[in-house]
């Protein structure tokens, strides 16, 4: 865990203003379909932070921040690869090639995505929907 969580503008000075948006905007995006526990915390060698989502000890996802850099990972268990396979042609090419690049673990694929602006953001919708379907209504409907 993390003694102090990093304030917008530790954030903005890391990943630049730019990358600082794309994080807020993932952020809002999952915070608007999700009420997850939301864990700050150191990011290993390649990262300096990590900021979890989790819910009943389960990961939905998490993001990375490190200089000029924006990290989101989704781990697609058994179940999860093969609901991604099903539909894999529903995802963009870019999406395709990272879930075809990265190795298997035992305990899944955990696939890295380094976001430069939105242009994925509804791949990322339908990746956390595989893992968990959203359990927030978005305001303005019932």
């Amino acid at each position: 865990m993390l003694d102090m969580i990093p304030s917008a503008e530790q954030m903005t000075a890391l990943l630049g203003k730019d990358l600082y948006e794309i994080w807020v905007k993932l952020c809002v995006l999952i915070d608007e379909k999700y009420d997850m526990d939301r864990l700050w915390d150191r990011g290993g060698k390649a990262w300096t932070y990590e900021y979890k989502y989790r819910r009943g000890g389960k990961t939905l996802c998490a993001l990375y921040a490190r200089e000029a850099c924006v990290g989101f990972m989704v781990i697609l268990g058994k179940d999860d690869r093969l609901k991604f396979e099903r539909d894999r042609y529903d995802y963009s090419d870019e999406v395709q090639k990272i879930y075809d690049e990265t190795q298997t673990y035992h305990d899944g694929k955990w696939l890295m995505f380094k976001p430069a602006d939105t242009s994925l953001f509804d791949d990322f919708t339908r990746l956390l929907r595989i893992k968990r379907r959203p359990n927030r209504t978005p305001a303005g409907q019932v």
